[in-house]
């Protein structure tokens, strides 16, 4: 009952959301241009993904959100006519995102990955595994701990990370009863802030290119020490696991999961694995050969499209790779290797591997719908001039608060990129502007202000329900999206609360060591006095 009045309610007010919109529209007329939005490069511009991100964790549905949010950045793009409205929204939105190379490639690559879970749980590797880990890894502890490492070392790409992680840790965490939304944020919390501390992975590449005129590398290496809040994550998820402290949704979660409920709520997004019949003789290899294969064909994959066996050094092969072609390319070589292994094996036959591919494209619809809809709401945003208004924003921002202007970029690359659930378009945004507005001053405080910068994009990219981290990490892991968005956000944003106040520190002091104790020493803090207030009883 509590449900269908929940769904009346939230259509009656999408309903009447959509009439007062509509109601305000003036058909164009055939043939005639659209003009340029009204609303261009204001801070109108941000309020498409604030609507998605805002009516997502009200409903608690995240597909009609993003379409709302969707619709109302056409509808400012076209002045609120007609023709032009459904032409952006078709043409420009669904078409646009869906033809662009790079997001092809990453959609092939999660149709493959699932293809491979799959296999892994029809082979009866993924029970396997679980079986032998029983044995290795004894408590909900060392589960958790297990994940963060395996995490930390896949540090090569947060695609790759997210999806990876989940596959292989699933059956233990949930062997030990960690709930699906602790696990969510254990993979989430090891993709982005491990990938931007890491020379060698896509994210190099990606702030090097945005540094122009600079060495970008160079600055890149420079920057890892000034990033406190991908570094205060890494010790936060070791605190609250060593330390068995929950806070917020997470510990509602954590608590129902200890009872043997890891869901908590929300459907379950793995029924369609569990129908499956694993083989009994499946092996621990017959998850570990594949997964290996998998993890060695993505790293020559992305060498490759780098330029390597080109003459280009290792190094700068990982920097300048194409994450999507290279994803692409070391998935289905690891796919076919895989079907091959496990015929020899005999444990799947040619037909049941095939059999497993359709199974693991429908595993992976979910997230192809959102960050399907979560790539046109970007597009909508970026066609309304939002990046322009930010530079403009920053760019007056600077001068007399050059102390402060690490904490000030920190806090603007936290919202644009929760706001278009993008970290690297929040790097081409803002880099480039500290880039301009230091390179003749102060170089110490420029690397601390591109550190921010990075800290900021990859913090919001970690709170945004429209990130693709996001939404990969919740599919990575099998939660409810919405779950690991809401139980996520408290622990996010308290590291961006102590990494705020480590930048405004970092900006007089401009030496690394000093603001990065402190950080630690406040977070754990934290962390104790809210371990301590849980046991007082009521």
């Amino acid at each position: 009952m509590k449900n269908r009045k929940r769904l009346f309610g939230t259509g009656l007010v999408l309903s009447l959301f959509l009439t007062v919109l509509w109601s305000v529209t003036v058909f164009a007329a055939e043939g005639e241009q659209v003009q340029e939005p009204a609303v261009y490069a204001t801070i109108w511009s941000l309020l498409p993904p604030v609507v998605a991100i805002v009516l997502a964790l009200i409903t608690k549905e995240v597909y009609s959100s993003l379409f709302v949010g969707i619709l109302v950045g056409v509808l400012f793009y076209s002045n609120f006519g007609f023709e032009g409205t459904v032409v952006h929204l078709v043409e420009d939105g669904f078409i646009s995102v869906l033809s662009d190379p790079y997001n092809v490639g990453i959609l092939i690559f999660l149709v493959i990955l699932g293809s491979m879970v799959s296999m892994m749980n029809s082979a009866g590797g993924s029970a396997a595994f679980g079986r032998w880990a029983g044995v290795h890894i004894k408590t909900r502890v060392g589960a958790q701990i297990a994940t963060i490492i395996l995490g930390i070392l896949i540090f090569v790409d947060d695609y790759f990370n997210c999806l990876t992680v989940g596959s292989v840790m699933r059956p233990i965490t949930d062997k030990h009863n960690v709930s699906k939304a602790k696990l969510s944020y254990l993979i989430d919390a090891t993709a982005a802030p491990v990938c931007i501390i890491a020379p060698v992975s896509s994210w190099a590449a990606a702030v090097s290119g945005f540094v122009e005129g600079e060495d970008g590398f160079a600055i890149f290496i420079r920057a890892i020490p000034y990033n406190y809040y991908a570094l205060l994550t890494i010790v936060m998820m070791f605190a609250i696991v060593l330390m068995k402290v929950d806070f917020g949704p997470m510990a509602v979660h954590e608590a129902n999961a200890m009872k043997g409920d890891i869901y908590t709520s929300g459907k379950r997004l793995d029924e369609a694995a569990s129908a499956l019949k694993p083989n009994p003789k499946g092996k621990v290899i017959d998850l570990v050969f594949p997964v290996i294969v998998l993890v060695i064909c993505c790293i020559v994959g992305m060498i490759y499209t780098g330029g390597f066996f080109s003459g280009t050094s290792l190094v700068e092969s990982f920097s300048q790779s194409d994450a999507s072609i290279a994803l692409s390319i070391g998935s289905l070589i690891a796919l076919i290797i895989t079907v091959i292994f496990y015929s020899a094996r005999r444990v799947l036959v040619f037909r049941s591997c095939m059999e497993c591919i359709p199974e693991g494209f429908k595993a992976m619809v979910p997230a192809i719908l959102i960050l399907t809809f979560a790539w046109t709401l970007k597009a909508m945003t970026d066609s309304l001039g939002a990046a322009e208004f930010v530079e403009m924003a920053t760019e007056s921002a600077a001068g007399s608060l050059m102390n402060f202007l690490p904490a000030i970029v920190f806090l603007i690359g936290c919202f644009l990129a929760f706001a278009t659930g993008t970290s690297w378009g929040t790097f081409g945004i803002l880099i480039p502007i500290v880039v301009k507005v230091f390179e003749n001053s102060d170089p110490t405080l420029m690397i601390i202000s591109i550190s921010a910068c990075m800290a900021g994009a990859v913090c919001g990219d970690h709170c945004s329900p429209i990130s693709d981290t996001t939404i990969m990490a919740s599919a990575g892991a099998q939660c409810d999206h919405v779950n690991h968005v809401s139980t996520q956000l408290p622990y996010a944003v308290l590291a961006a609360v102590i990494s705020f106040i480590t930048y405004i520190i970092a900006g007089f002091v401009k030496v690394p060591w000093i603001p990065l104790p402190m950080g630690i020493l406040l977070l754990l803090a934290v962390l104790f006095i809210i371990k301590k207030s849980q046991k007082v009883p009521g």
